[in-house]
């Protein structure tokens, strides 16, 4: 029997441990820890900070629907890794072995980089997870009492660029539904080299796209920038040209502000030598596993990703929602190979599928792979986007209610689609 460790209880992790006991069945241990007693579906953020839902409508208790599944759950977090001795010790102090170990932690949010940003240490609101989304809405309510300039983006180094979109329109569509639109001059940020970029070199027409839905909505941008320092009511902001020289700062008011900032590695995992590259991120090969631990397997925005492309500011590349799944999945169907005696050579297809909500329409990014030269990229907009945003709310909620790693809306309707989680059509 072998003792499989999934350390993080977020959208990799928890997928993680569902798809580890239905692919493997009873007969392996599946232990998952997690830092703290909730999953929480953190697509669903921007909507969160805005009231558009409340938190308990995207949080559920884990250990309630792991524990279901004959999945053992922790909610202390990891404090170290002994990846020399195969071994994790949690933040209570237990020390569980392990016969393979699975790192979908998810990031560190690096706020310190730009100094006076973010929710804790600064002046800036965050929907990176879900207690910062809420700190937004109670934010976002003083806001609305005394309404004006709002900016929005994610600052050097970011690489998750979609929620910027996502929650810059759909601020822009709860202000005009509350009758206050005409109040608030809006300001989008970025450190990408044009609007849709996207930390993927753009996606079909995506700038196109992008920049008509902001002039359309009356949304400002300043790109190819740099944000030096977050003071209260302003953010000095630094745009570069496209050999990255710097021209002439400037300071933009705001009394509402909301910037995404740049991830690391998490620090017990960072912490462990050979595994990570210098932001502490995870190295791993084609089959999603460590080149230095064998053991080690790892999922989601905490695995190294070099950019898409060298830009004037630094971008990193994103880790869409799908992506991460294909990574799943990877690790899982490798693990099962080995236990099994066959040779563990699946890869992941890496295929970039975003939905990005707009309030009242949306955007669609396909692309297949993400990184380049690609088979398929395309970007749509239009209602449908948002009606199936929340669609996926809801089905990858069910997913975690009821331990399925792949309802049948995802095998069929995404592969009608041409959008397959393993390479070579494997399923």
């Amino acid at each position: 029997m072998a003792k499989i460790v999934v350390v993080g209880a977020g959208l990799g992790g928890m997928s993680a441990a569902y798809e580890l006991r239905d692919t493997l069945g009873k007969a392996h241990e599946v232990v998952l820890i997690g830092q703290g007693d909730h999953f929480s579906f953190t697509p669903s953020n921007p909507w969160l900070a805005v009231g558009w839902r409340k938190s308990e409508d995207i949080t559920l208790d884990v250990a309630e629907h792991a524990e279901r599944k004959d999945i053992r759950f922790i909610a202390d977090g990891v404090e170290r890794i002994d990846a020399g001795e195969d071994a994790v010790v949690t933040g209570a102090g237990e020390r569980i072995g392990y016969d393979y170990l699975l790192i979908c932690t998810g990031p560190k949010l690096a706020f310190e980089d730009v100094p006076g940003n973010g929710p804790e240490i600064g002046h800036t609101q965050s929907v990176c997870t879900t207690p910062h989304a809420q700190q937004a809405w109670q934010a976002y309510q003083r806001f609305l009492a005394d309404p004006g300039p709002v900016v929005i983006g994610a600052v050097q180094g970011a690489s998750c660029f979609g929620p910027a979109y996502e929650f810059a329109m759909i601020v822009d569509a709860d202000l005009r539904k509350r009758k206050l639109r005409d109040k608030v001059p809006m300001t989008f940020v970025s450190s990408e080299p044009y609007v849709g970029h996207m930390g993927l070199g753009g996606v079909g027409d995506s700038r196109g796209l992008m920049e008509a839905q902001l002039r359309q909505r009356h949304i400002q941008w300043v790109v190819n920038s740099k944000v030096t320092q977050v003071r209260e009511g302003e953010i000095d902001v630094l745009e570069h040209d496209a050999r990255g020289q710097a021209g002439e700062p400037r300071t933009l008011p705001f009394k509402f502000a909301m910037l995404l900032p740049a991830f690391k590695g998490v620090d017990a995992v960072a912490a462990v030598e050979g595994l990570c590259n210098p932001r502490g991120f995870v190295i791993v090969d084609k089959h999603q596993r460590s080149p230095k631990y064998p053991k080690i397997f790892s999922a989601g925005v905490c695995v190294a990703i070099p950019p898409v492309e060298a830009t004037p500011v630094p971008t990193g590349a994103p880790k869409t929602g799908f992506m991460i799944e294909s990574m799943v999945t990877t690790i899982v169907r490798n693990i099962q190979a080995e236990l099994a005696g066959k040779t563990p050579d699946f890869e992941g297809t890496w295929n970039a599928v975003c939905l990005a909500d707009m309030g009242d329409t949306g955007a669609a990014f396909v692309a297949l792979p993400q990184i380049p030269p690609r088979n398929v990229t395309w970007t749509r907009i239009g209602r449908w986007v948002h009606v199936a945003k929340v669609a996926f709310e809801k089905y990858f909620l069910y997913k975690m209610r009821h331990g399925t790693s792949e309802p049948v809306y995802e095998k069929y309707i995404l592969g009608v689609m041409g959008i397959e989680r393993l390479k070579d059509g494997r399923h």
